[in-house]
């Protein structure tokens, strides 16, 4: 078969082969389109930073039933390198100012930094000081720090839980006055934010965001090592300020900002795999601008438009956006099919790691995905899609309402045998569509920050009848964390799916069979818990419930379930 190969210190005139490798994986991409048959393109160990995003398109495609393989040298042996593909930029020139680390940064626009690989945390604080109240463009308070922000138009709210599952970010204008201070926000993303979160639930009612959870970036705010602030106040000369951890030293610390959005983008590919690759340091810089970021639901989120109220149960409404927009990815996969994604690291990236939008027959398996803003995988409108043996860990870290894994819109989809672990919402989501399988996976610590989800979400109609409705079957799942959660969860007019021999165990709930709209044609059938569902006592008319078991006993119930636990997560070869 033939190869190129692709080295850091290669050169674009060289022809590609392993002694004299090309510096780009453009160069190589460009000599794969021109070479018949089967095609290996060997990436060596280090840092292959992009300038652009790269991008593949249909003449990128493997063609006669023959492929087009990107992969680590020495994939799948004792020697294989690290070949990490790159959108990020080093940031050299530091000075010292009062233990506070500087670099003029030209016009970067960054959201996120990693110092020697570890994220490194935006400095904020916790809520807005003094008395503060809402007005229709901003807020008041009778405190003044809000006057020692030394750069306020870079200053950020979180609104955490503005919904139970839903977090927003909204960008300062300015602070002006004295008594009281008056902070401005930024519009449109105010103004949107005002029309969007409006609710009626228990006799409460909610118009608009209320105070922010917390305020992030500015230099005031950097007094915990290991975190940073973007300051822009002087166009063109931006400055990174890093409060380093302790023994760091600028001299030899490898600082990194993402850039590039996205890293790589397959538009209309086919029958091309990676292998073995680390995709790093990727950016969304939206929430920066005057768009904000007004979250809804899992990587929704509202960019204006139509808003509609949603009733859920009597007396109580929502307003959520009629066509939400999504968090992007930072590689995406656009209608593309027989596209493998296999032993790939998905890392240190500002959105969600890899987006599948249309397309078919996608196989994501045996991945790691760590680090991310957002979250780790997301389908939409795509058929045949496998994501097995994926390890899914710390993602979420910037938008909380982030699933591990989400898929919607799909048909014939498997969710199978992955690890979900530690996530600041759901670990698993699948929302309407057809013939979904989610089988055999663990989920773990999920629903760390936002409430109202579970370790495993299913919400809308998954089919048409029991043959092609959705099946979620042998998972394991624990630690299903905020109050206010269902460690299983069928929710939203679910219909069409068959829940069987799954176990849930410390959670708030380990599921309900009670939802507005209500469940059709939903089955629960040989599950285990250690506590009864909501409304398991009397199941309403859509619901099937039927030799479920409750075993409070934590021994007995590991007893039980033997099997099932052996059998979730990683395959054996990932363990």
């Amino acid at each position: 078969m033939p190869e190129f190969h692709v080295a850091p210190a290669g050169d674009d005139s060289w022809p590609g082969t392993s002694q004299r490798p090309f510096a780009t994986i453009a160069r190589a991409r460009d000599a794969a389109r021109a070479t018949a048959g089967e095609v290996l393109i060997q990436l060596r160990a280090g840092v292959h930073p992009l300038t652009e995003p790269l991008t593949l398109t249909e003449a990128d495609s493997g063609r006669d039933g023959h492929r087009i393989i990107y992969q680590a040298h020495g994939y799948g042996t004792q020697e294989q390198e690290e070949a990490v593909i790159s959108g990020g930029r080093e940031l050299t020139g530091w000075r010292i100012e009062d233990g506070v680390w500087l670099a003029e940064v030209g016009d970067l626009n960054t959201r996120q930094l990693y110092v020697d690989g570890r994220r490194a945390e935006r400095a904020g604080v916790d809520g807005l000081p003094g008395n503060a109240t809402r007005t229709a463009t901003g807020y008041v308070t009778d405190s003044t720090e809000p006057l020692g922000w030394r750069s306020p138009g870079d200053v950020e709210f979180v609104y955490r839980g503005v919904y139970p599952w839903t977090e927003a970010r909204c960008p300062v204008a300015t602070v002006t006055g004295a008594d009281p201070v008056t902070i401005t926000m930024v519009q449109p993303a105010f103004g949107w934010a005002i029309d969007l979160y409006n609710s009626v639930y228990e006799g409460e009612t909610m118009s608009g965001p209320g105070l922010p959870t917390r305020v992030e970036n500015d230099a005031s705010f950097l007094t915990e090592p290991g975190t940073f602030v973007l300051d822009r106040s002087r166009p063109g000369q931006h400055v990174v300020r890093y409060l380093p951890r302790e023994g760091e030293d600028p001299e030899r610390a490898r600082v990194v900002a993402p850039v590039l959005e996205p890293l790589l983008r397959a538009d209309g590919a086919r029958d091309v795999s990676f292998r073995g690759l680390v995709f790093a340091e990727a950016s969304w810089s939206q929430p920066s601008s005057g768009r904000g970021f007004l979250h809804y639901h899992g990587s929704g989120f509202y960019e204006g438009g139509q808003i509609n109220r949603v009733p859920f149960g009597e007396g109580a409404w929502v307003t959520v956006p009629a066509t939400p927009s999504a968090i992007p990815a930072g590689v995406m996969l656009t209608g593309s099919a027989g596209v493998e994604i296999e032993g790939c690291r998905f890392t240190r990236m500002g959105a969600t790691g890899l987006g599948i939008s249309g397309g078919e027959r996608v196989t994501v398996r045996g991945c790691d995905f760590d680090l991310l803003s957002a979250g780790a995988v997301t389908v939409v409108d795509a058929a045949e899609v496998l994501i097995e043996e994926n390890h899914v860990q710390h993602i979420g870290l910037d938008y909380s309402g982030s699933p591990g894994i989400a898929v919607t819109g799909t048909r014939d989809c498997a969710i199978t045998h992955n690890e979900v672990a530690d996530v600041p919402h759901c670990g698993i989501v699948v929302g309407p569509g057809a013939g979904s399988r989610v089988l055999h996976n663990h989920t773990v610590r999920t629903m760390g920050v936002l409430a109202d989800g579970g370790g495993i979400y299913l919400a809308g109609p998954q089919g048409e009848s029991a043959q092609n409705g959705a099946v979620v079957s042998g998972n394991v799942i624990e630690d299903t964390r905020t109050p206010y959660n269902f460690g299983l969860y069928t929710d939203y007019g679910a219909a069409w799916v068959t829940v069987e021999n799954n176990v849930v165990v410390r959670a708030d709930n380990t599921a309900i069979l009670l939802v507005s709209p209500p469940l059709e044609n939903v089955v629960y059938r040989g599950n285990f818990w250690d506590a009864d569902p909501v409304g398991a006592a009397e199941p309403p008319e859509g619901v099937t419930y039927e030799d479920n078991r409750t075993l409070a006993d934590e021994e007995a119930l590991k007893a039980a379930t033997a099997e099932i636990r052996d059998r979730a997560g990683l395959g054996r070869n990932r363990r």
